[in-house]
Parts: structure tokens; C-alpha cells; sequence
């Protein structure tokens, strides 16, 4: 994740915990970073009127904030019938195990190492969860086991690490591929067009009711960000270290190692396709 550029649209909330649509709710993690933003932002998700919910990324391993989720589902009257995993990275999931435990449901995920007790998640499938509907979108790049959740019923996207609430999110080299991630923003820009979808609701950040102008800004961003790194070989920088210093001075420094795995990515793009 990276930067603090403002995004399309008026972001909804500061990150803060509660109703986002009329089927989500978040619950944010204790755990702000230059990488996690405001912290990671646990969703959820379920019919106004379901006893049963899905929660999305669980978080850290962090007992009290686990609590926090179960507790708030509770007091709205909801038990927590399934939990979801958007992608590996220990954000969103190192807690998974844990809350399995706590409240005995199954962890799906499309990276086998991370379920428990449940199958995998397919493109396409739908969820279907005390009536709530929940259609599988996978979404590689950022990870190459990351995927969105569209929430039909409330014109939502849960995107976990692919759109970020504030800024823009890393393609994180090897296993993320920038090939890959533009791929996936396309096919979120194809979801805005031709779904409707009109809120992000983010692994990281506010909430974002201009789901259209998100994804194109991130997709420019992108093609910006390859002609800088063009530019910066063309000038004689080789490495990704290199490339780092011309195109992301001034940049915060907590922020350049995961800028470099960007670089990386980019660069692979490039010379995949014979441009560098």
C-alpha cells in the first residue's frame, strides 16, 4: 500500500466502526500502519433481517478485537454462520484460526493453507448465507490468491487489498503480477458499468461511494506509474532499488520497500512485453 493520494469521491467515514451499507458493517482492527492504513477493516455482512452473518477478514491474531466482532455481531442480533478470507497476507488473516474457534464456523479462502473446516472459493460462486448473496469475483495482483466480494443487494464491492480506501495498494512481486492486477481492476470497472456498483468497501480506509472513478484513477495511476519507470531505465536505472529512488522521492521511507516490490512487478511487466 502506498501514498496518500485522494481518491474520486468523497470518502464516507474516517475508517471509523459501523453501518457502511445495509448489509455492512465494520468492525476496524487495532492495528494502523503505514501499510494498513487506519488499520484493517473487518466486515459484517448479512440480511437486515437474518439471525445468521458472514464476517470478511477476520484481522490479526488480536484476541480483543476478535471479541469485538462477535460482540458486535451479537448485540445486532446476528450469529456468525461463516467467515471469509479476501487473501493470505496476515492482515486479514492471521486471526482466521482463532475465530474459527470462537465462534465454530468454517474459514473459506481460495488459497488452500488458509481454509479450515470449508471448500475453497470459485469465480462466480455464490454465497448464499441466511438469504444474504455474495458473488465470488477473483481478482489476482495485489496477491495472487486475492479476491472481491460483490454485494448485489447494496450496489458494493468488497475488496480487501485490490482498492484500497486512501491511496494506492502494492502488486506485491513475485506472487502478485501487475499483468494480473490491471486485468483485475478492469474487470471492477466492468462490474461499476455494468452492475451498477456504485460503493467500495475496503480492506483498509473509508468507504468509497464513487466505485467508477476509483478504479479508473487507480488504472491511470498505474499507466503513469509504468511511463515513470520507462523513464527511469531509459536514463540508465537498472535496478528496482534504482528506479525507487527516481520515481518515488520524497515518498514517505516506511513506504519504499513495498514501492520496490511494485517497481519489481512493473519491470517484469515491461520486459515481458518487449518494452524495456
Amino acid at each position: 500500500m502506498s501514498g496518500a493520494e485522494q481518491l474520486p469521491g468523497r470518502p464516507r467515514d474516517g475508517g471509523l466502526d459501523g453501518p457502511a451499507t445495509a448489509r455492512a458493517v465494520r468492525v476496524r482492527a487495532p492495528n494502523p500502519s503505514a501499510m494498513t492504513l487506519d488499520g484493517t477493516n473487518t466486515w459484517i455482512v448479512s440480511e437486515p433481517d437474518s439471525d445468521t452473518a458472514v464476517v470478511i477478514d477476520p484481522g490479526p491474531l488480536d484476541e480483543t478485537h476478535l471479541r469485538r466482532v462477535i460482540d458486535t455481531a451479537e448485540r445486532a442480533g446476528k450469529r456468525i454462520a461463516l467467515t471469509l478470507l479476501t487473501h493470505r497476507h496476515p492482515d486479514h488473516s492471521d486471526g482466521a484460526v482463532r475465530f474459527a474457534e470462537l465462534t465454530r464456523t468454517a474459514v473459506r479462502a481460495l488459497d488452500p493453507a488458509h481454509r479450515l473446516g470449508g471448500e475453497g472459493l470459485t469465480e462466480g460462486e455464490v454465497i448464499d448465507t441466511g438469504g444474504l448473496e455474495l458473488r465470488v469475483l477473483l481478482t489476482p495482483g495485489h496477491t495472487s490468491d486475492s479476491l472481491c466480494l460483490h454485494l448485489p443487494a447494496d450496489r458494493a464491492v468488497l475488496t480487501g487489498d485490490t482498492v484500497l480506501g486512501r491511496g494506492t495498494t502494492v502488486v506485491a512481486h513475485p506472487d502478485g503480477r501487475l499483468g494480473d492486477y490491471l486485468d483485475s481492476l478492469r474487470r471492477l470497472r466492468a462490474l461499476a458499468v455494468d452492475e451498477g456498483v456504485r460503493t467500495v468497501l475496503p480492506g483498509h480506509g473509508p468507504v468509497l461511494d464513487d466505485a467508477l472513478g476509483v478504479i479508473e484513477f487507480y488504472l491511470a495511476h498505474r499507466a503513469s506509474r509504468l511511463a515513470q519507470v520507462e523513464t527511469a531505465v531509459e536514463n540508465g536505472r537498472r535496478t528496482a532499488a534504482e528506479v525507487v529512488a527516481q520515481v518515488y522521492a520524497g515518498v514517505d521511507p516506511s513506504l519504499l520497500p513495498a514501492a520496490e516490490l511494485s517497481v519489481e512487478a512493473q519491470l517484469e511487466y515491461l520486459r515481458e512485453r518487449g518494452l524495456i
